[in-house]
């Protein structure tokens, strides 16, 4: 499980995010790098963002650009904001980006459409200017929780910023979306229906039909480069006790992320079949550009719920391989669609501070 009482270490989150940063200099890892030992899979590390809370960096794609959410309450970002920069060519280039969405409450979970001149995210705003209220967690025993925010539905803007569409409309929290690679589908996630589960829309029409149907979380999906499966997170609570725990935090919108597994299935959901059986947190999976090998994040190695590490696997849970070793944090990896370039986020270089930055590298197989 978790460590929630660390005096090291502190959680802090965005609802769709796990970070684990060292609080101070006094941190037992070392994190002044941006390349670690046995780290072999990566050639031309560069770090594009410095400071603040970076996370969820997704490639456009012709694979040039990334959108990706920021929070620095230096900068007057209280709560995470959307933003889309260029990728540099060369190591030693400056990575320039500018927010894209408004400002105004708290976004989440954004991509970029096929035609590359429009991105999708969550967004609050309409409910409010300010950032929604973050739960207090001392009334779950200080346990790990998301709030599943009612306000949350997912926009399509330009790159200048003009919302030019809503997409979702239902009363409870939507979110979590990506987009199909030919461009006209969109899966995300939605508690609309009672329970925490995905969603496939066609975007055009906006006509749709429910992906899982099983009690418990499912979120985070993504489709294969191929187009032909979805992997997703999921969390199954199985005895009596963990299914009542589980309805009575939805009931009150909120869920407690501890434990999950990556779940893939054909796109028409057909052939839905769990790939991790590690136990605690095994979450933010894709997959490669072959549409078979699966990169995810972990920390069931630490049952203090602490680091998470890189990891690779093939669909059917073999050749197991862990790819990171920063003994800090590092999730949300994406290939890029040629397949050429990985951007993932870490705590790593971020001098014993909380930020976590935005890294990119070439993949070496």
């Amino acid at each position: 499980m978790f460590s929630f009482s660390s005096k090291k270490y502190l959680l802090h989150a965005s609802l769709t995010t796990l970070r684990w940063s060292p609080v101070g200099h006094n941190s037992p890892f070392t994190t002044d790098t941006i390349l670690y030992p046995g780290e072999g899979h990566f050639k031309n590390i560069q770090q594009l963002t410095f400071g603040g809370d970076n996370a969820e960096a997704y490639w456009s794609y012709d694979s040039k650009y990334i959108v990706f959410q920021r929070t620095n309450p230096k900068e007057g970002l209280m709560c995470d904001q959307i933003f889309v920069g260029k990728v540099p060519q060369k190591p030693g280039d400056k990575f320039e980006y500018k927010m894209i969405s408004t400002g105004k409450g708290r976004c989440t979970c954004a991509f970029f459409t096929k035609d590359g001149k429009h991105i999708i995210y969550a967004s609050t705003h309409l409910a409010a200017d300010t950032c929604p209220p973050v739960p207090d967690r001392s009334k779950y025993g200080n346990k790990y929780i998301w709030p599943l925010y009612e306000s949350y539905d997912i926009f399509m803007a330009d790159l200048d910023g003009k919302i030019i569409r809503q997409l979702t409309r239902s009363k409870g929290y939507d979110a979590e979306a990506t987009i199909s690679p030919d461009g006209k589908k969109m899966i995300y996630t939605s508690d609309k229906d009672g329970d925490i589960d995905l969603y496939i829309m066609d975007i055009k029409t906006g006509t749709e039909k429910r992906f899982t149907n099983t009690p418990g979380y499912d979120g985070g999906a993504w489709f294969s480069p191929d187009g032909k499966k979805i992997i997703w997170r999921a969390s199954r609570p199985r005895t009596e006790n963990e299914i009542s725990e589980y309805k009575d935090l939805l009931s009150q919108n909120l869920v407690a992320p501890l434990n999950m597994e990556v779940f893939v299935a054909s796109v028409d959901g057909s052939d839905a079949h769990q790939v991790t059986g590690f136990g605690q947190a095994n979450w933010a999976p894709s997959f490669f550009h072959d549409s078979k090998r699966i990169i995810f994040a972990s920390n069931y190695k630490y049952k203090r719920g602490f680091p998470f590490d890189l990891y690779m696997i093939n669909e059917d849970g073999s050749n197991l391989s862990q790819i990171t070793h920063s003994n800090t944090f590092d999730a949300f990896a994406m290939f890029s669609p040629d397949g050429k370039k990985i951007v993932w986020c870490s705590n790593r270089n971020n001098g014993g501070t909380r930020d976590t930055n935005i890294f990119v590298a070439d993949w070496v197989d």
